[in-house]
């Protein structure tokens, strides 16, 4: 599939196309662009549908906002269902087996005296796990043994037993293309200037502090990295923690509690998920990215107030994320600004992904979009990902991390972050912002962008079913049928590629898919050879299950212009 920039026709309206995908996921369609350029309505394309948005949703973008969630083809889902289906039959066959101990189960179990007790593991995850995981498990958890740069050495290994045990063979295959890592602007890297830097904080300082920030473990780095963090994202305070899913688990329940309503989106990360149950709030959960959803439920919110005592909630939590890391879809944050600011609510940003990732400074989703940082009540963020380190930060208002400072337990009972991954932090963060003198970190931010559009559209142009924004750094490459999750992955790995592959519970269960996580430390060679052998695989598989007309680009690959011409 290939988009087309939505047009504006004369009457104000955002003229909105959809290519055999039906109006339900992104608000009013599946397929969703916002756009500014006005052209005459007939240059639509005849053979898409048009569908009018309201035309105040026009004046809070200031560049083309292209998401495309691609309806599954009706032979693939009843295909994919009947897949399940008979690993499902043949799965409670193997129980039986295993119930008359005519086959070995290693998986975890009740123990024989407990046999009479109510069930600890017989639920469908567990089902699954020994039934359908096993199958393929032999495609995750591969240990590596080198920096995860653009390039990986990982060890080689086997099993005997249909993927129960693995055991190495001492072989290390090397030079294998990452294409899994959140490795963004590449600084997940072993050589270079945070390497050295962090290498020297290590001789000052040591690598553990073996204390909590509010103890003896405050250090003079770890205030300098927080001053830093406040500056790259324009807001008066930040603070920063060990642990990046702790980040939300730990701090939303300081934030809100028993009569606050938590407004989550449905595909939000597991930690903002166990945050927001953690703190005792009413939670509700609106569709992915629709803003119609979310409106309703503060309406409903205000009007009704809580159950039974019908009394004002004490505060609305919007949570949102900047990237969805299984979706590679982009927050629609003006339209969910303008909202919270409507229904006074508060707004929860989760940019583990985003941060680095997004907008022409690299400063988050809120440099994409052009917006004040300043309406985002709570940005949240993690150095895990662009920053190459560990942890995460918040960050806001100063009232609002001095308050984090003596309520949060991530603050007062967690040990305080490693010196040298404060010293990664800080010195990946400068080099983004420019003040080490260079314009790496500004070039690297653009060469991400580049290599994340040339990426998505020569897999549309291929053929292939891809979701998410256009300008998302991860790229879900839907493959549907459960044999096919181990054979991509296989066969991939098979030609020196490394690839992450998803399935239930992480997806929908009949959504499984291939999930790329592109890198400004990916050149233009390495992308050309991982299109190819993607769609070499990908007619092996036959996975290039798009319905729409493939279009050849105006460029060819190995031109020194690929990444200018990049519209349609």
């Amino acid at each position: 599939m290939t988009e087309i920039p939505s047009t504006k026709p004369a009457n104000g309206d955002v003229c909105q196309r959809v290519n055999g995908v039906k109006p339900e996921r992104n608000g009013l369609l599946k397929s969703l662009q916002s756009c500014h350029e006005r052209t005459p309505r007939h240059h639509c394309q005849p053979e898409e549908e048009e569908v009018q948005a309201p035309s105040h949703h026009d004046s809070l973008y200031r560049r083309p906002f292209v998401e495309s969630f691609e309806e599954t083809p009706m032979l693939v889902a009843v295909l994919t269902y009947m897949g399940y289906g008979i690993l499902t039959v043949f799965g409670y066959l193997r129980d039986f087996l295993r119930h008359w101990k005519l086959e070995q189960c290693h998986i975890a179990r009740e123990k024989e005296e407990q046999k009479d007790f109510v069930p600890l593991y017989q639920d469908f995850e567990n089902f699954y796990t020994r039934n359908l995981y096993m199958r393929i498990r032999d495609n995750w958890n591969k240990p590596m043994c080198s920096v995860p740069g653009a390039k990986m050495d990982l060890m080689e290994r086997a099993t005997l037993d249909y993927n129960w045990t693995f055991e190495y063979t001492g072989r290390v295959v090397h030079d294998v293309m990452n294409l899994g890592s959140y490795n963004y602007l590449g600084f997940a890297e072993n050589t270079g200037p945070c390497t050295d830097s962090a290498a020297k904080v290590t001789m000052k300082y040591g690598v553990g502090v073996a204390s909590t920030r509010q103890e003896i473990g405050n250090l003079d780095r770890h205030d300098e990295m927080e001053k830093l963090v406040a500056e790259f994202l324009g807001v008066e305070s930040a603070m920063a923690f060990g642990m990046g899913f702790a980040t939300n688990s730990m701090n939303i329940p300081a934030l809100a509690g028993k009569g606050c309503l938590i407004l989550s989106d449905e595909l939000n990360h597991a930690s903002l998920v166990l945050g927001a149950r953690l703190s005792g709030s009413t939670i509700r959960v609106f569709k992915h990215n629709n803003m119609q959803s979310l409106e309703k439920l503060l309406r409903e919110a205000i009007v009704h107030g809580q159950p039974r005592t019908h009394r004002p909630w004490k505060k609305l939590l919007i949570v949102v994320e900047g990237i969805y890391s299984m979706e590679g879809s982009i927050v629609r944050l003006p339209e969910v600004i303008a909202l919270k600011k409507r229904y006074r609510a508060y707004l929860y940003l989760d940019e583990a992904h985003s941060i680095g990732a997004l907008g022409p400074r690299g400063r988050g989703v809120v440099d994409y979009f052009g917006l004040d940082p300043c309406d985002v009540d709570v940005m949240m963020g993690t150095f895990t990902k662009s920053f190459g380190a560990a942890g995460g930060y918040i960050a806001g208002k100063r009232e609002l991390i001095e308050y984090l400072r003596s309520h949060s337990h991530s603050a007062v009972y967690a040990v305080s972050m490693s010196p040298p991954v404060v010293e990664q932090i800080i010195t990946s963060m400068k080099c983004i912002m420019g003040e080490d003198g260079t314009t790496i970190g500004i070039e690297r931010v653009q060469q991400l962008a580049e290599n994340t559009v040339y990426f998505r559209k020569r897999l549309r142009e291929m053929g292939f079913i891809i979701y998410g924004n256009e300008d998302s750094p991860v790229v879900p490459m839907m493959l549907y049928m459960p044999a096919k999750i181990g054979a991509f992955g296989r066969e991939m790995f098979k030609r020196n590629i490394g690839v992450v592959v998803v399935g239930f519970p992480a997806t929908p269960i009949i959504e499984s898919r291939a999930r790329f996580c592109i890198s400004a430390a990916h050149t233009k060679d390495m992308l050309v050879r991982a299109l190819s052998v993607i769609s070499e695989v990908g007619d092996l598989l036959q996975l290039k299950y798009s319905r729409h007309r493939k279009q050849r680009s105006a460029v060819r690959p190995f031109d020194d212009n690929v990444y200018e011409d990049i519209d349609d």
